[in-house]
């Protein structure tokens, strides 16, 4: 063990006491964190079996979201593999148990602390012959770990955002041998390719494969539920629905505020408000209220009076869906500096696109957008009414928008395939199907 990495894991195991007051403190605004403890310590309830295991990690929502057609495309490519899912938070554990059901060949915890001791109880217990790590979530101890039993770890879908790439440029002796470690990065662009070649991974190990949430499928049952939802909101009158989707703390206000502007100019319109985490749920909908407006909760029916103001989405796993029934929709993370969430989910249902000005994590998508002309920055609750406005008024511009969003959706598909190609020098020739 390097000194760098001897420090770091000092100092990981210094700063245990304070992960567990922090989970317990999370717990107390979303249950589901005071579960499953046993799990981020390498508890797991998995034993190593005959059948070769990958084990695939997404951090929470948007990761998981992403990794289901890669984990379909494995399934399907190799169907005597076992694959185990790992996550960091409660409502990416919740998309992953929905989107895999009962199927006996997918496995799913969550994600070990970064401890030696955590990490090696982990792989005694499941005992992976691959790990593939969803875009930029990049543990030394859990790296190193793997290298010294020879497991392969491949970066996939990987992203480095200059501002990202800066914080890591800071710590080189425990960063550039960590991406050294890395047998393949399958980066989403040039530019982040070139940032994690700045920083240590071997040109060998670097491919660009492209982005695989444009390899979305949006499937019959999504269609449907989001025809019948539209229906039951837009009512006889067939009001405007602005959908705000995936909302962080310092954002809400904006939005209300932006809302009540628009209202003095189209009384019926409808928003669709949906925060990103569920223990905020609560809390946005008293601002919802003590703004003036009258609230309809999804969790409680999906059939909201005609005089509601704003239906708040607090249910899982339905923003899809959500997408599906609106005329406009923002995309939140972009108002505060989180870096924005998954514009091409609109995209895909051809919807005019909004968002703040915070968009690194997604900056090459929002660059195609708006190039496009796709999608429109706001940067406050003026512009962010004013555009809104403009949409509702102006069907043209609407429909143009959202079908140079659909285009764009369109022509950036195929990096599922490209990734896939870049993972076979890795994945399990013996037990790939007889295709």
């Amino acid at each position: 063990m390097s000194i760098a990495r001897l420090a770091y894991t000092v100092l990981f195991y210094l700063v245990t006491p304070l992960i567990a007051l922090k989970l317990l403190w999370r717990a107390l605004r979303a249950p589901a964190y005071a579960q499953r403890w046993g799990e981020r310590w390498g508890f797991i309830d998995q034993q190593p079996e005959a059948q070769p295991l990958i084990w695939l990690h997404a951090v929470s929502v948007g990761e998981s979201v992403a990794a289901m057609p890669l984990v379909a495309a494995m399934r399907a490519r190799y169907p005597q593999a076992r694959i185990f899912i790992t996550c960091m938070t409660p409502t990416g554990s919740q998309r992953i148990r929905a989107a895999t059901g009962d199927d006996p060949a997918i496995g799913h915890s969550y994600t070990p602390y970064d401890s030696p001791t955590a990490i090696a109880r982990f792989l005694r217990r499941s005992a992976p012959q691959l790990l593939i790590i969803m875009e930029t979530e990049l543990w030394p101890n859990t790296i190193a770990a793997c290298a010294a039993r020879d497991i392969p770890v491949v970066l996939a879908n990987a992203r480095l955002s200059a501002r990202s790439a800066q914080g890591y440029g800071r710590l080189p002796l425990l960063v550039r041998p960590m991406l050294a470690q890395l047998s393949c990065v399958a980066a989403q662009t040039d530019a982040d390719a070139a940032r994690f070649s700045a920083l240590g991974v071997g040109q060998a190990a670097l491919q660009v494969t492209g982005n695989i949430k444009f390899d979305l499928e949006l499937d019959a049952a999504v269609r449907d539920r989001a025809e019948h939802l539209r229906r039951r909101w837009r009512g006889p009158n067939d009001r405007p629905i602005w959908l705000v989707a995936s909302t962080h703390a310092g954002e809400d206000s904006i939005v209300l505020a932006a809302l009540t502007l628009i209202k003095r100019h189209i009384p019926d319109l409808l928003l669709v408000l949906t925060p990103r985490h569920p223990e905020r749920f609560s809390s946005v909908a008293a601002d919802c209220t003590q703004a003036g407006f009258t609230l309809h909760r999804l969790s409680q029916s999906e059939s909201p009076a005609a005089s509601v103001d704003i239906l708040l989405g607090d249910t899982m796993g339905e923003l899809m869906a959500y997408y599906g029934t609106c005329d406009i929709a923002f995309v939140g993370g972009s108002l505060v500096p989180v870096g924005g969430h998954n514009m091409i989910e609109p995209a895909a249902w051809g919807r005019p696109i909004l968002c703040g000005p915070e968009v690194h994590n997604f900056a090459e998508v929002a660059r195609l957008l708006e190039a496009a002309g796709a999608m429109v920055y706001c940067e406050s609750e003026q512009t962010l009414a004013a555009e809104v406005i403009a949409l509702v008024q102006d069907d043209r511009r609407r429909e143009a928008m959202g079908a140079a969003a659909l285009a764009v959706a369109t022509a950036n598909r195929g990096a599922l395939a490209r990734l896939l190609q870049a993972l076979e020098p890795f994945e399990l020739g013996d037990v790939s199907s007889a295709d």
